[in-house]
């Protein structure tokens, strides 16, 4: 893989371009592809963003959301667009079986793929340019880089601040991570400086759901957390069943596990959800607790130190009874 400053005098070379992400998009996937898309089409280029599946209803605001071809959605038109790309941009995502279905039509596309991504252990030989670091807060702020490092800050307009600050305020926890480095502030400050608008986008985000989510996060919380104080760990599991009962959506439960952090003393918090085609994990922890190396160990997953995600083929049944089999051997690194 070669270093993406390589990449840079190719900017002005109109291409046929596609942009793509990790499969269920959140606020950095969406945001980061987005900002790529407003930033190349000043260039000439012919830029589509496809997603491996749907997204969240609170991302339905952001600019040009509606030009985003879902894969599962519109699959041939999809595919016709990748096979006649020269370029496919891989946003925040590190291994390509993370596009799910869509992976296989990018694997065989003869377009050269540049990987811009701040997750672990990158699959460098599926990628010509690209960029990983995991030290950046997220794929927005690489953007951001992408596009000063390029010298292209003139470039910088409203539609593609928006989608930037989505991203990187969405991976920093609201600013509140570690990882909010103070490149991230400046990148903020210089943002604000264009004319952002950031409430608005926090409201857009955060304050932009239907009653049946919050009456299924009190739900959840009060019937499906379990507390193991032996571990200060704490596990949600939730069933298809209730999923269906209060009409959840994707993206209904996105920040659910975070409620578990807040309780006193838990470092661990993992939970469970019931899909239709895998168990979906996800994982958060405070301080020196590695969730990566613990999704990657027994959940087929991986992501960052202190975030993370996984997946099984087990029923729910079987692949919880696992999470509280496997934890045993943790509890002295926890306590």
């Amino acid at each position: 893989m070669k270093a993406i400053s390589e990449f840079y005098p190719l900017l002005n070379q109109p291409k046929n371009v596609v942009i793509t992400t990790h499969q269920k998009p959140d606020g950095d996937a969406m945001g980061s592809s987005l900002a790529l898309y407003h930033f190349l089409i000043q260039f000439g280029h012919n830029v589509t963003v496809i997603s491996p599946t749907n997204w969240a209803n609170f991302l339905q605001w952001m600019p040009d959301v509606n030009k985003v071809i879902d894969f599962e959605a519109h699959q041939h038109k999809a595919q016709t667009l990748t096979e006649h790309a020269d370029i496919i941009f891989c946003l925040d995502f590190n291994v390509l079986h993370r596009t799910k279905h869509f992976a296989k039509i990018i694997e065989q596309a003869k377009a050269e793929r540049i990987l811009i991504d701040h997750h672990e252990q990158p699959q460098v030989e599926a990628f010509a340019y690209g960029i990983s670091n995991i030290y950046k807060s997220s794929t927005c702020e690489m953007v951001y880089d992408f596009i000063i490092d390029s010298e292209n800050a003139d470039k910088l307009n409203l539609n593609i601040a928006q989608c930037l600050y989505t991203g990187v305020m969405t991976d920093t926890g609201s600013f509140r991570f570690p990882i909010t480095s103070a490149s991230v502030h400046k990148m903020v400050a210089h943002l604000k400086e264009l004319g952002l608008q950031h409430t608005v986008i926090h409201e857009n985000i955060y304050d932009n759901f239907l009653e049946n989510r919050l009456r299924f996060t009190g739900f959840v919380l009060l019937h499906r957390m379990d507390v193991l104080y032996e571990y200060n760990a704490a596990l949600m599991s939730i069933s298809k069943q209730d999923l269906l009962k209060f009409n959840i959506k994707t993206g209904d439960t996105e920040g659910l596990v975070n409620y578990l952090l807040t309780i006193e003393g838990i470092k661990f918090a993992a939970i469970v959800i019931d899909r239709d085609e895998e168990r979906k994990w996800s994982f958060r922890s405070k301080g020196n607790f590695d969730v990566n190396t613990f999704a990657r160990k027994h959940f087929e997953g991986g992501g960052h130190f202190n975030a993370a995600g996984g997946r099984s083929s087990d029923t729910l049944e079987k692949t919880t009874a696992k999470f509280y089999e496997v934890i045993k051997e943790y509890q002295q690194q926890l306590q």
